[in-house]
């Protein structure tokens, strides 16, 4: 009877010290915190205007990450093309020669149409080929990194318009070659800093060669441009 007791005892203290208030989780339900941020970041009430200066802070962000490529998780976790879609815009404006020039001159330049399909198809075709080589990477990520690594060569290309308003010469010419071999060099390493966590250890020169060749297609088309 003691012994009854005694656990009868040891029962009724062992149940007052059972906590009976606490969070429930269902597998695979959002929680309390993400609930929170999701309503942290709802747009829905907010002006149009806050909506685009953030959205533009954003895209300016990464536009300093890929001149100083110190963040390999920077444009991987907070993708979008806009940064991409704006400088894919200005590299087909600034490219394409004039119709009358193309007509009476045979300019042969590259029209916008032109460069729009070699700037989204290749980067298409580089994330397609990383896919297939086993990247843990989703296929928008990929192109936002490939899109936003291009800055660097739209700079070169803002030089080299700079550098043709004078009369070209061999000095000139060996100028905006220098220039727009450093643009492609930091577009290469910028994307595969962004992108090397994300390839496959044993097929990393496979999954590089297509970014260098992507580069190495625009650069062609920035260095060789003489339309002024």
């Amino acid at each position: 009877m003691a012994d009854v007791e005694a656990n009868r005892q040891y029962g009724e203290w062992d149940m007052n010290e059972v906590e009976l208030e606490g969070d429930i989780s269902v597998p695979g339900a959002p929680s309390a915190i993400e609930n929170e941020d999701d309503q942290q970041f709802n747009t829905l009430d907010e002006p149009v205007k806050d909506t685009i200066m953030r959205d533009a802070r954003a895209v300016g962000k990464k536009f300093l990450h890929v001149l100083y490529p110190k963040e390999s998780r920077s444009l991987l976790r907070e993708w979008d093309l806009w940064g991409p879609l704006v400088l894919c815009v200005f590299l087909a404006m600034m490219l394409q020669g004039s119709t009358e020039t193309a007509n009476d001159l045979n300019d042969g330049g590259p029209q916008f149409a032109e460069v729009f399909v070699i700037y989204w198809v290749g980067a298409a075709i580089v994330t397609m080929n990383t896919k297939l080589l086993g990247g843990s990477i989703s296929f928008f990520q990929s192109i936002c990194v490939l899109g936003y690594c291009v800055l660097p060569l739209a700079i070169a290309l803002i030089v080299c318009r700079i550098i043709l308003v004078s009369e070209q010469n061999s000095v000139l010419f060996a100028i905006r070659c220098v220039v727009t071999l450093i643009a492609f060099g930091w577009s290469t390493f910028a994307s595969t800093a962004f992108l090397a966590e994300s390839q496959p250890p044993r097929r990393k020169g496979l999954a590089v060669y297509p970014i260098f060749l992507f580069y190495f297609i625009i650069s062609w088309l920035v260095v060789s441009h003489t339309h002024h």
